[in-house]
């Protein structure tokens, strides 16, 4: 990864329109709604974008859109990428270099995650107060990585503690239930067996996915305010484990949405 990289593909959305944009926005598993709330003004697929990825997740749209939500400029991925892809964790992280390198001063993730805490119920949503990271890398592991930030990136706090009091107080006024809790990063695609859910609870998760732990770890590098929300869209009980259904799951995801959306607008708008 080199700076005239990152240069090349933030003239390029410049040049579309993509300009000081205050919030961006990572849109997970089946969580595309947001986007129907926003007076869109630009929007490029992922494929028309110089450097970029393109997701090859058939339920991922592959969009970056530019536009209005609550009177402030947003910059929104419609459709992220992840280590299961094929991709590495400096391919899947670039985007948010580019959402930083545009101007965002506050960064918002969702993802779609299977509850670990059997108290959690599918359909509800997880505010992640912390994570830990089994995806075997970190997206800071290359050599230059010092010319984007600090090599040694403290992370006793990567999600932003203001934003997640302002968010649980949100929740509260809108009667709606937020957990909050551990999130574990797994590579995936493969689904957890039973021993590795009993596993995960174990050492402290409290949900589970495939996402969103390069992202946080790469805006921590960039000095950039994050928070994270997950969408509990399965319950992960290693004693009566089925079969998973992608398509429940993305029923679910969506069923759930609603919810996610009244928290990042509350919070956007503030």
């Amino acid at each position: 990864m080199n700076i005239e990289t990152i240069k090349e593909t933030v003239d390029f959305l410049k040049q579309k329109g993509f300009q000081n944009p205050e919030i961006g926005i990572v849109l997970g598993t089946g969580l595309g709604q947001l986007v129907q709330h926003i007076n869109i003004e630009r929007e490029v697929d992922y494929s028309d974008i110089p450097n970029f990825p393109v997701s090859t997740v058939e339920f991922h749209s592959g969009k970056l859109i530019f536009g209005t939500l609550e009177n402030k400029k947003v910059v929104v991925m419609q459709g992220r990428f992840h280590l299961y892809e094929g991709y590495s964790l400096q391919d899947v992280t670039f985007p948010i270099r580019i959402l930083k390198a545009l101007g965002i001063q506050k960064l918002l993730i969702s993802n779609a995650a299977g509850a670990i805490n059997l108290s959690f119920k599918k359909g509800d949503l997880m505010l992640i107060d912390d994570h830990i990271n089994l995806q075997g890398g970190s997206p800071l592991a290359f050599k230059n990585v010092s010319d984007f930030g600090e090599r040694f990136t403290d992370m006793c706090e990567p999600y932003d503690v203001g934003m997640k009091k302002t968010m649980v107080k949100i929740a509260n006024e809108q009667n709606i239930i937020l957990h909050k809790g551990v999130y574990a990063a797994v590579v995936g695609p493969q689904l957890e067996s039973k021993a590795e859910y009993r596993y995960l609870k174990i050492i402290g998760a409290d949900a589970v996915g495939m996402s969103t732990v390069p992202e946080v770890i790469v805006a921590n590098h960039l000095s950039l305010p994050v928070i994270a929300v997950s969408v509990l869209t399965d319950e992960c009980n290693p004693d009566y484990l089925k079969p998973v259904n992608i398509a429940e799951i993305i029923a679910c995801a969506g069923q759930a949405e609603p919810k996610m959306i009244t928290l990042f607008r509350g919070l956007i708008k503030l």
